[in-house]
């Protein structure tokens, strides 16, 4: 079979694709036939060892992946060759097969396409564990979503609409934000043109937003903090910008606001059910038509640099899908 290799840390062109040897499943894991991957910010990151997880040399980098179950492990029991699921793999999505745990594996939602399928999973189950769980958005409260036309940013956009939240979107360029209110944002700001907490003031009436959703660290966290309101929720999601930001505390006590960690792939781990709950709504949602991925661009696997140099220069909105005929 054919993958993408990381065969030393660096840049996306330092990828290769080159022919491997298929996987076995051992107990517990299932080999899947690669239809679609999606690119995610975290797979730029692995290849340059600037992530958590640090895969083995040599590897193939993707984490999210759709396809049809080829082999099984002994001792599985909920799938079987031939099943339509999607895969959260944290890395080797990238390839013709990839194996993975079969707890990893999720069944595809009536009427969902591959592509769709792998593009769903890991964007809209972290915006709805920021959203819903951690951050608790309520009716009529409002929602400032930071890095609004990448995926996780637009799967926060529709979730907090589905919860009957306002929504203010933040992003780049003015194209970007056409894209956020294609996806139902209310009022959109333009950080490049704009003054962040000016707008804001502006659009809240100098309340503040109720919850801030951030995927993007860097200098934008703390004018986002400085403008939240009274009792607001700041939702540490991923740090898109490649700066952690150092907060200084003393504004969680004049705004009596709270700084929130999502760690959506340790709280899978930690509470399975009420994972599996989340993904129950998600598929209701999908199927009301209420949520629904923005895939901008497709690439085939032997082209898998150019979809994640695309990623590395933040010029994707939305999804980035990888297809394997």
């Amino acid at each position: 079979m054919r993958a993408v290799l990381c065969k030393a840390f660096g840049p996306p062109e330092s990828l290769v694709v080159e022919e491997v040897p298929s996987p076995q499943p051992g107990p517990g894991e299932v080999v899947i036939s690669v239809k679609a991957a999606s690119v995610n910010f975290p797979d730029v990151l692995i290849i340059q060892d600037k992530y958590q997880v640090k895969p083995p040399l040599p590897f193939s980098p993707g984490s999210e992946v759709s396809g049809f179950v080829k082999a099984v492990g002994e001792g599985v029991t909920q799938a079987k060759p031939g099943d339509r699921v999607m895969a959260f793999t944290t890395y080797g999505a990238f390839a013709e097969e990839v194996k993975t745990e079969a707890r990893r594996l999720l069944p595809l939602p009536p009427g969902m396409d591959f592509a769709t399928a792998a593009s769903f999973g890991l964007t809209y189950a972290t915006s709805d564990f920021a959203l819903r769980d951690r951050g608790a958005v309520k009716a009529g409260e409002t929602v400032l979503v930071l890095g609004a036309a990448g995926g996780v940013g637009i799967a926060a956009i529709e979730i907090s609409k589905a919860l009957g939240a306002r929504v203010i979107a933040c992003a780049s360029t003015d194209d970007k934000l056409a894209v956020c209110r294609q996806h139902g944002a209310d009022e959109t700001i333009n950080y490049l043109t704009e003054d962040l907490r000016d707008r804001i003031k502006q659009l809240t009436g100098g309340k503040g937003p109720d919850v801030v959703y951030d995927p993007v660290g860097g200098p934008y966290t703390e004018l986002a903090l400085r403008s939240i309101a009274w009792r607001g929720r700041l939702l540490v999601v991923g740090f898109a910008a490649g700066e952690i930001p150092k907060i200084p505390l003393n504004l969680t006590l004049l705004k009596g606001c709270s700084i929130v960690g999502v760690f959506w792939g340790e709280f899978t781990k930690r509470e399975p059910q009420k994972f599996a709950g989340e993904m129950r709504q998600l598929a209701a949602w999908f199927a009301e038509g209420t949520i629904k991925p923005h895939i901008s661009a497709r690439f085939p696997l032997d082209r898998a640099v150019e979809a994640l140099q695309m990623m590395a220069a933040r010029q994707v909105t939305g999804k980035v899908v990888i297809e394997v005929p």
